[in-house]
């Protein structure tokens, strides 16, 4: 993990306390209204969906570039699957053979990609209760609204485009939301939660990303 990746993570976790801290009083006045307890399990949830959603921003958009930092010579890639071509160049490039494939930092990015909505997944389906269509689309929506934040160079707030535009990532994060909601749904087989519990229609979803229970 490099310096600059660290210190991501670092503001990430800042952002987690401080978002967190803000919703703590507010959530735990609510439920001492309406339950007259705390509710451990309402907390914790809340305190997951922060920590992911700051600490997955953080890795997406941090470190800002300086408006001296270098200049991208690619800010869109459109290809589908580019990143399996990206591969073999990349063992070509390094005099590697086909087997050392998983070692390539163009493979890695996309485990990560995947791994980074694998979350998401999650929560779409143990806390908010979405089918598989829905988990896809709200990876893809999330996704796609993060591709357009980079391309627009976060909205022109950021002195240039430092982030890339992929079409791939749109694949690889919405695959991992999938795999996300397989799992979440392992986990509720696995507790013997009913089978009766479905998941909304996709066409009627309303995605409560604060929402516990």
């Amino acid at each position: 993990m490099t310096n600059a990746q660290l210190t991501a993570l670092q503001y990430g976790l800042i952002g987690f306390l401080a978002v967190w801290g803000t919703l703590l009083v507010p959530q735990l006045v609510l439920q001492l209204a309406r339950y007259g307890r705390p509710r451990l399990r309402g907390l914790v949830t809340t305190a997951a969906v922060v920590f992911y959603a700051c600490m997955a921003l953080a890795v997406v958009f941090l470190p800002l570039p300086n408006a001296n930092g270098r200049r991208l010579e690619q800010t869109v890639q459109l290809r589908p699957f580019q990143w399996i071509a990206d591969i073999h160049t990349e063992l070509v490039k390094h005099g590697l053979s086909a087997g050392h494939w998983i070692s390539t930092q163009t493979f890695q990015q996309a485990a990560l990609n995947v791994l980074l909505f694998v979350p998401l997944g999650i929560f779409a389906r143990i806390l908010w209760r979405r089918g598989l269509v829905g988990a896809l689309a709200v990876g893809a929506t999330v996704s796609l609204a993060i591709e357009i934040t980079q391309l627009t160079a976060n909205f022109g707030t950021a002195p240039f485009v430092y982030r890339i535009f992929d079409v791939d990532d749109l694949m690889t994060n919405t695959f991992g939301a999938g795999l996300g909601w397989l799992f979440g749904a392992l986990l509720l087989a696995l507790r013997g939660i009913p089978s009766a519990i479905h998941a909304q229609p996709a066409g009627r979803e309303r995605i409560h990303f604060a929402q516990t229970r």
